[in-house]
């Protein structure tokens, strides 16, 4: 593996006596690359300049989750699994198969009430965010994910309107030599999940198939779920210069919701349903499936083009709980949406060198374009009302949004030591309604319209290289929020609300500096410190009914320190920590906020840390988990909160290689002190249920084999 500056790093090598196992033949146990290594090494990533780049000479706070701390003990049934362990970001397992994790950076997407909003998700560059900015990465089944890496800060803006953040997956590489596997895990509460897996190459065609599928009867009641998952992966090597690589991803899934519950029933009863859960039927039913290529050519060793094409649809059926009043006299809504999406990315990358000053740079044009066929219909106990009936129809239109955008990004050696790094890209996003309402034969009016949305997103940095052991960096750069269909919904909660297309988009101005530092031979730290100022933050201000309404705030604040610090000893002994202080706050007031209220849903503080050791002659592994999150508070005007919790966690296991055949069994045992904790919240519940309880002590069994040809 070839870095920036790896020549300037002294690896020490290490040995390890291998001692006989019980004699038998052609037995031995797997040993970690870890062994072979005390230097800990900063990853190589692309999600920063989109070419591949030493992640410790970048000015940008990202890291990296590789696929061992993503699949080893783990259900990779969620990305909240994974991402607890990055410093700034926030990712709460739902335990709520039919709601999506909540995943949010520096407070941007803390208000999400359905997907991932504020943060761009990707998978081997293709997107899973609408142009809307809304984001689904369910689609991904993580047992074929071999890392997630994760930018905060500035340069997201780079990527088009989120302020965030962005989270890119990578998939598998196939191996050169075919194998096949299966994964078969047990847990609490009646969870199961199996995974075939096939991957090889045959005629210069590097394959990949993964299928799963998932089921459990869930911590609380109404709760259960099943989904079942495919991903192909196809790279096709055209010849030496040129590359295509096709991905396919589909899901198909059911799940209850067992909604929210007050402070009081969750303290007393956490396994409980929330009010109308079981009388509505609330649930979900979702299928997507979604194709991406990416084409790769190089045309010399100065100039390369890359082409990245998508088309997909999804299908989404949810039932609502609803309070039954005249004259309506329904206790539920069947909300349904039918999507088709598609879009593309042109880059062309030239490298060189300007008076004798080695630079990168990227041009590259961007489109994308969803569109939503949308139908909400009362329902009674959870069957949908015959259409043409009365009071059966809220809601019949097509919800269409647009993006075109156009980027440039580039990185100069002013000097030895001095990289500067900048950019600029320009968004358009359209959001369009045409309005098919009509209940009983005749209009309710036409309440179809459009808006459009421009920005210029600039980024500058600089990273001083102080030397092979010390980085220091800065940068500036402006954000970019458009309100998602969501949040564009309903400009009231009235019967005949119409949609809000009057939201503003939030703009934001993002400072932040930092330090890359190898500490001793064996302990890499990173430290961030930011300050972002936001105009016309997007915030609740009615919710009820099943429906929300969204207007824009003034102005919010919001710094903070990340930190973290990731060392390997002698004897696979390894530690990391990540350290995340956050102050999100209303900066004016703003109707029922006052200016210094905490911007619900952000944590003041998080920590997560780790001790893992392996014992190479055994093939044995463990590590010893622990997280803290701080209160939380639950709506703007700050008068509830879900209180701080500390858990523990700890995961074992053992891999073996027997002639072709390698075996791993491992076991994860989840809160072992048995705490009662909120592990998330829903923001601003107009009911009051903002609490949903987290599981109690749980486990997980996992067994795999995997035959290599």
């Amino acid at each position: 593996m070839t870095m920036n500056n790896s020549n300037m790093f002294r690896l020490k090598a290490i040995t390890l006596a291998l001692l006989p196992m019980l004699n038998l033949p052609n037995v031995s146990f797997a040993e970690d690359e870890a062994t072979q290594t005390i230097q800990q090494l900063a990853p190589i990533v692309v999600t920063g300049t989109r070419t591949e780049y030493n992640s410790f000479d970048l000015p940008i706070a990202i890291d990296v989750v590789n696929q061992e701390d993503i699949q080893a003990g783990q259900l990779q049934m969620q990305l909240s699994e994974s991402l607890i362990r990055v410093p700034g970001i926030t990712a709460q397992n739902r335990n709520n198969q039919a709601q999506d994790p909540q995943i949010s950076t520096r407070g941007f997407g803390s208000r999400s009430a359905f997907g991932v909003r504020g943060v761009r998700v990707y998978v081997d560059g293709i997107p899973l965010t609408m142009p809307d900015g809304q984001g689904q990465p369910g689609v991904v089944d993580l047992s074929a994910i071999r890392s997630i890496e994760v930018m905060r800060g500035p340069f997201s803006a780079l990527y088009g309107n989120s302020s965030g953040g962005v989270i890119q997956l990578f998939t598998e590489n196939a191996p050169q030599t075919p194998e096949v596997g299966g994964t078969v895990m047990f847990g609490s509460y009646g969870t199961k999940r199996q995974v075939l897996n096939a991957a090889g190459a045959l005629d210069g065609v590097e394959y990949l198939f993964n299928v799963s599928n998932f089921e459990t009867d869930g911590y609380r009641d109404h709760n259960a779920g099943q989904k079942e998952q495919a991903t192909a992966k196809f790279k096709f090597n055209i010849s030496e210069d040129t590359k295509l690589t096709t991905l396919v991803n589909w899901f198909d899934q059911t799940a209850q919701d067992p909604l929210g519950l007050t402070k009081a029933v969750a303290n007393a009863n956490p396994e409980a349903a929330g009010v109308g859960a079981i009388a509505s039927d609330t649930r979900v039913y979702r299928s997507h499936a979604q194709a991406g290529f990416n084409l790769d050519h190089t045309f010399n060793e100065h100039n390369s083009v890359n082409l990245i094409t998508y088309v997909g649809n999804r299908e989404n059926e949810q039932y609502l709980a609803l309070p039954s009043s005249p004259p309506v006299n329904a206790n539920g809504r069947a909300s349904e949406i039918s999507r088709e999406f598609w879009g593309a990315d042109l880059r062309w990358n030239n490298q060189g060198t300007i008076m004798d000053k080695a630079y990168t740079i990227s041009l590259g044009v961007n489109y994308g374009k969803s569109s939503d066929d949308r139908l909400d219909t009362n329902a009674d106990n959870g069957t949908k009302r015959v259409l043409g009936t009365p009071f059966s129809l809220n809601r019949r239109e097509e919800n269409i949004s647009t993006n075109f955008d156009r980027y440039i990004q580039g990185k100069l050696s002013a000097t030895d030591n001095v990289d500067i790094h900048a950019g600029l890209r320009r968004t358009k996003v359209k959001l369009t309604v045409n309005d098919k309402f009509t209940s009983g034969g005749s209009s309710n009016g036409d309440n179809s319209g459009s808006v459009t949305y421009n920005k210029t997103t600039p980024v500058i940095g600089a990273i001083w290289k102080v030397n092979p052991q010390l980085n220091l960096y800065t940068n500036y750069g402006k954000g970019f929020e458009t309100p998602t269909f969501i949040e564009a919904g309903f400009n009231s909660l009235a019967v005949n609300a119409t949609p809000n297309l009057s939201l503003k988009p939030s703009e934001s101005e993002n400072f932040e500096i930092g330090a890359k530092a190898f500490v001793t031979d064996n302990t890499l730290a990173n430290l961030t410190l930011y300050y972002v100022n936001t105009n016309d933050e997007i915030v609740t201000s009615a919710s009820g009914g099943g429906r929300t309404v969204f207007t824009n705030a003034n102005k919010t604040k919001r710094t903070g320190v990340e930190l973290s610090v990731d060392s390997t000893f002698a004897n696979n002994i390894s530690t990391y920590f990540a350290y995340t202080l956050l102050n999100a706050k209303f900066d004016s007031d703003f109707a029922a906020i006052t200016a210094g209220n905490r911007i619900p849903g952000t944590y003041r503080s998080q920590i997560y840390g780790e001790i893992a050791w392996k014992y190479a002659p055994l093939g044995f592994h463990t590590a010893f988990e622990g997280r803290h999150n701080s209160k939380v508070y639950v709506n703007d005007t700050n008068t509830d909160t879900a209180p701080s919790y500390t858990i523990f966690n700890v995961r074992a296991g053992f891999e073996q290689n027997i002639a072709n055949w390698n075996f791993k069994e491992y076991l994860r045992v989840e809160n072992i002190f048995d705490k009662d904790y909120i592990g998330s919240v829903r923001i601003n519940d107009g009911n009051l249920r903002f609490f949903e309880p987290a599981t109690d002590r749980n486990y997980l069994l996992g067994l795999s084999a995997n035959y290599k040809f």
